[in-house]
């Protein structure tokens, strides 16, 4: 089960990974990603295997060098959720920023102000989704020296 444990969480490092430079990448040319968003929700599904996998190791009796195994098996799908979360706090916040109720009162903007406003949300979701994988990448690798 150790070995199962340990490669789940270099799958998760990985894909993590590749989504955080994916995301960096868009973000920095400022453009929305459908491939980052898509590589994002598989980085999801595998911080939820991750996470399943240490209920099975718990169940099977895996005892591991140190307790933080279960806390870094568990983590990156809390950090996958609370990204979650910050994401749709961020189009409120732009929203509040710029004085705007909702997303009708975005609509009634020209059309240059709304494409502002559009580019600002995708972009802080963008940032937080990508820096949420760097720290999902960085705890399921921290596993590996705990298993």
């Amino acid at each position: 089960m150790r070995q199962v444990a340990d490669i789940s969480a270099i799958v998760v490092a990985v894909i993590a990974l590749a989504t955080a430079l994916v995301g960096a990448w868009a973000w920095w040319r400022s453009s929305g990603s459908r491939l980052f968003w898509g590589m994002w929700r598989a980085t999801q599904l595998a911080t939820t295997i991750l996470a399943a996998v240490a209920l099975v190791a718990a169940v099977t009796g895996l005892d591991p060098r140190s307790g933080l195994f279960w806390l870094y098996m568990l983590l990156p799908i809390a950090v996958s959720i609370i990204a979650e979360q910050l994401r749709i706090a961020t189009a409120q916040y732009v929203l509040d920023r710029r004085g705007l109720e909702d997303a009708e009162a975005v609509g009634r903007l020209e059309p240059v102000k709304q494409r502002e406003v559009v580019l600002q949300i995708t972009s802080r979701e963008l940032a937080t989704a990508a820096l949420a994988c760097v720290v999902i990448a960085f705890l399921a690798l921290r596993v590996l020296g705990t298993a």
